[in-house]
């Protein structure tokens, strides 16, 4: 790796610290101003203003901002993300109990969806502007358009209510068998990937073609070379950065959709826990959750950034 890749990734690297520290003011900010807070919704309705005073100071939520910021800031460096104003569990134990599962769904969903989405849209750029193309083309446009809530609920509809084929729910608990996995995650992971696939393959449809009007390309049909060998051997190798892009981008939405689709189906995940947190406004755990999925976009943007800077050639050149 010369010395030009090494500052780029350097630079990336810096870029993308400096990113989260920012998202993590921007975090903490706007869940302080959810109205409400745990003081009041542990004590109920009917608590004296003296007593969720009192609860209020035995959380810390008295202090200036700043200085729960910082104090704040000080335990999620230090992998200490506080303790669960509700429950009084530290909130390392409740996530680290949830984490797993949405790990287990994401890996499904990526593994499904990237194959599906890059053999279509690698065919779709063979294939400009065959029937194929324009199938494919209106499917994803019109997957796009369609909201996961909707995805859902139609396969609610269609699989568990109407064929019985599904459970509504998503149990995974009590997964013996490779049959009952299937049934476990058929759903969420259906409702995922419509979306994701959708846009993934766009993205490398217009990759790939853009490196198929290239005059390298066009130098290698003059010389013979057959279209999968222009493909494979030619376009793919130098569209490794804008794939790898839509491929992140892509797998970024994931970690939106994933909300609405843990709830809908009551998916025992990080997601769902943070609902769960927003809804009972224990600040530490909604903080650390929304941490969580922030860092998660930018390590998928970084590493987007990593594979177009080392499948430059032109960098490796230098």
């Amino acid at each position: 790796m010369n010395s030009t890749i090494g500052r780029l990734l350097l630079q990336r690297f810096a870029f993308a610290l400096l990113t989260l520290l920012m998202v993590s003011v921007v975090v903490f900010s706007i869940t302080n101003l959810l109205p409400g807070d745990a003081a009041e919704e542990t004590l109920g309705q009917a608590a004296t203003p003296e007593s969720v005073a009192a609860l209020r100071a035995q959380f810390g939520l008295d202090q200036p901002a700043p200085v729960r910021y910082g104090r704040w800031l000080a335990n999620m460096m230090s992998g200490n993300p506080g303790i669960s104003l509700v429950n009084g569990k530290p909130v390392s134990e409740l996530i680290g109990k949830r984490l797993p599962s949405s790990l287990v769904l994401a890996g499904v969903t990526a593994a499904v969806s990237v194959p599906i989405a890059l053999t279509l849209g690698i065919l779709s750029a063979m294939l400009r502007g065959s029937l194929f193309d324009r199938a494919v083309n209106m499917t994803a446009v019109s997957l796009v358009s369609v909201p996961e809530f909707l995805i859902a609920t139609l396969a609610v509809l269609l699989f568990a209510v109407k064929l019985h084929w599904l459970s509504a729910l998503s149990h995974t608990a009590d997964i013996a068998s490779f049959g009952q996995f299937l049934r476990a995650y058929a759903m969420p992971v259906f409702t995922l990937c419509c979306v994701i696939v959708a846009q993934m393959a766009r993205m490398t449809r217009a990759a790939v073609i853009d490196q198929l009007s290239a005059p390298y390309v066009e130098m290698a049909r003059l010389k013979g070379a057959q279209p999968v060998r222009i493909v494979l051997a030619h376009a793919l190798p130098n569209a490794i950065g804008p794939i790898a892009n839509a491929v992140a981008l892509s797998l970024s939405y994931l970690l939106g959709g994933v909300l609405i689709v843990e709830s809908i189906f009551n998916y025992p995940g990080i997601a769902n826990l943070m609902i769960d947190g927003v809804t009972t406004r224990d600040i530490p755990l909604v903080q650390a959750c929304a941490m969580i999925f922030c860092g998660a976009y930018l390590l998928l943007v970084m590493l987007a950034d990593i594979c177009a800077i080392v499948s430059n050639p032109r960098l490796r050149k230098q």
